[in-house]
């Protein structure tokens, strides 16, 4: 499939869940999220570092994940078993909510900084690697009629592993292996160091 075809397709789906969410019923959502406190925390700021934080997420990413979740399209064993449980409007309501929650500092090694900016606004020229604010936005907020998530905030111990995840191929829910063809150009350094960039920006 082409390129063009590609963010075609990506575009219609991504505007059929925008039109589905703007009719979400956040306290539904929030009726819904009792299991997911014990791993993302009540209002989606985990405390543990290799579980995502939602809160402040775009819900039309969070949507989609869910729904490759309960696919089978993207593998987490603890994960598909909880949305086993959810209805196609309770993932809608609970990625509603979390999106309306507030997102609070993530921690990051501030060393790494430089280098991570670098290959955030500038990407990789050795390697092809695009800035990764093409898609995610110059503050790490991601576009979410594209369904590209948010970063800012992330602790970037998650974002790294993601990124490996792609890379080695485990995770492959991305449309045209975007994130894959991203990933398999980057060292573990570049990914640690754009990743602590992203999870300090507001």
């Amino acid at each position: 499939m082409k390129a063009r075809h590609i963010k075609a397709v990506v575009l219609g789906l991504s505007l059929a869940a925008v039109t589905t969410l703007q009719a979400a019923d956040i306290e539904a959502g929030k009726a819904k999220t009792m299991l997911c406190g014990g791993c993302h925390g009540a209002d989606g700021n985990s405390v543990n570092v290799i579980w995502p934080r939602l809160a402040g997420q775009n819900a039309s990413y969070l949507l989609k994940q869910l729904q490759d979740f309960k696919s089978g399209k993207r593998v987490d064993t603890t994960m598909q078993g909880m949305v086993m449980t959810l209805s196609d409007e309770d993932m809608v309501n609970v990625s509603a909510y979390f999106e309306a929650q507030k997102p609070v500092a993530a921690k990051f090694d501030e060393t790494l900084l430089e280098d991570g900016q670098k290959i955030y606004r500038g990407g990789i020229t050795e390697t092809s690697v695009a800035a990764c604010m093409g898609c995610h936005g110059p503050a790490g907020a991601g576009n979410a009629p594209a369904t590209y998530p948010a970063l800012s905030g992330q602790h970037p111990e998650y974002i790294a592993a993601q990124l490996q995840k792609f890379k080695d191929g485990s995770r492959s829910n991305d449309a045209g292996k975007m994130m894959r063809n991203v990933a398999n150009r980057m060292s573990n350094a570049e990914m640690k160091a754009v990743s602590a960039y992203v999870a300090g920006l507001k």
